[in-house]
């Protein structure tokens, strides 16, 4: 079923900048454009695939049973390390996935960006003594980083003679048409959940609601910051990526909580704004179509099927996204074989422990033993990830949309996958 690489094939993939059909390994300067190789026309070699008939006819039954005639409702797809799918219901339906959604995004970033890379603010002084500040996104932006900022700004915008004139400070940022994705609920916006994409994010866009008009907020806060510093502030918006001139130089670099912490808080603490920034910083695009486009083109990468698959976002709050439970199940079969597994899983809520899963399962034999990513929005329902059963980890992917009682039922699965040795 495998390909056995000898050594020299290992050290040519090893030593080669990506791995065709596999994972790109590239440093943190991939953040920049995504240039895909071409698509595979086979598996990755050497790599256990997703197979297609279910081996497992007990397990089968036994979630078939307990689903009853909610069938239509649900996709359930299981499988264990070596690619055997081990049970499947409507697999290959496109469904809304919420939540879930987070589990792309986040394998993207890992893959593209990887462990180390972190997200920066930026403050630039350009030759005429004129500010910039520019950003990434960070999620972990505050008011320590703003007051830092404007202190220096104070103290170095102008030339030297003219340091009691107006500080003239440009921030860099998307349009405002960019900001939300454009299938997000009105009503959603206004929550701290639904809060505006922005490259400068001061405590992400969210106080106990969303910030309508993010740079308008940041303008008032620095304006004030640099007043305290006994300067005035002239401030303005500028298209990002506007040329700075050569002789411009970096006063401050400011860089976000670690990778590690990002992808927790979108895998973890299911926060919108960040997984859908670690999309955009991923495929190395603020334009969220072209993002949507790069994220399709990275799942085929990895021998991924994405027939009928929609991507609207990078949190799932669109309900326009459309993803299949056997997708996400060789998603997480894929990323278990990567380098960066070990973060990737970290990242994830625990059973009764951690994250959006505190409150399942506590107590029962199910506390700890799966890791994984909710999903919740009106009459949906997933979780997918990982169990650790008593013969080794499984990998499951459950969504419904329309279910009555889907936790009961997704607690009853898990149950069952526990004990799958016989089918092993």
């Amino acid at each position: 079923m495998f390909k056995l690489l000898n050594l020299d094939m290992f050290k040519q993939i090893i030593n080669s900048s990506f791995v065709v059909g596999f994972f790109t390994l590239s440093g943190p300067a991939i953040s920049q454009q995504l240039s895909p190789p071409p698509l595979p026309s086979l598996s990755p070699i050497g790599l256990p695939v997703l197979q297609t008939a279910v081996s497992c006819p007990p397990l089968q039954s036994r979630i078939q049973q307990a689903i009853g005639s909610e069938a239509n409702a649900w996709s359930i797809s299981i499988a264990d390390p070596s690619g055997r799918l081990l049970a499947d219901l409507n697999g290959d339906r496109p469904r809304i996935p919420a939540s879930n959604q987070k589990l792309l995004s986040t394998a993207i970033a890992i893959d593209r960006l990887g462990p180390d890379h972190r997200l920066t603010t930026e403050l630039w002084q350009l030759p005429d003594g004129t500010m910039r500040l520019l950003g990434s996104g960070d999620p972990s932006l505050g008011f320590p980083q703003l007051r830092r900022f404007a202190k220096l700004a104070s103290s170095s915008g102008g030339s030297s003679n003219t340091l009691s004139s107006t500080v003239k400070l440009q921030l860099e940022e998307e349009p405002a048409h960019r900001w939300w994705p454009q299938g997000w609920a009105m009503a959603d916006r206004d929550y701290d959940y639904g809060a505006p994409i922005t490259r400068l994010a001061v405590t992400a866009n969210a106080i106990d609601m969303s910030v309508q008009n993010p740079p308008a907020r940041l303008e008032r806060l620095l304006s004030q910051e640099i007043s305290r510093n006994g300067r005035n502030a002239s401030i303005s918006l500028i298209p990002v990526g506007t040329a700075k001139p050569a002789d411009s130089i970096l006063l401050l670099s400011e860089p976000s909580k670690s990778m590690h912490h990002l992808l927790s808080l979108a895998n973890g603490e299911s926060h919108n704004f960040t997984a859908e920034v670690l999309l955009r910083e991923g495929t190395g695009s603020w334009q969220l179509a072209i993002a949507q486009r790069r994220a399709i083109e990275w799942l085929q990468q990895q021998g991924i099927s994405t027939q009928g698959i929609s991507i609207q976002d990078g949190s799932g709050l669109d309900r326009g996204n459309r993803v299949t439970s056997k997708l996400f199940t060789a998603l997480l079969l894929r990323m278990a074989q990567h380098p960066y597994a070990k973060n990737y899983f970290a990242s994830m809520a625990v059973s009764g422990q951690r994250g959006t899963l505190t409150s399942y399962f506590r107590g029962s034999e199910l506390d700890g033993r799966f890791r994984g990513k909710t999903g919740t929005i009106s009459g949906v329902k997933a979780l997918s990830g990982v169990l650790n059963t008593f013969d080794g980890p499984i990998y499951v992917s459950m969504i419904s949309n329309g279910s009555s009682a889907p936790v009961g039922i997704m607690g009853s699965v898990l149950r069952f996958g526990l004990a799958t040795g016989h089918c092993r």
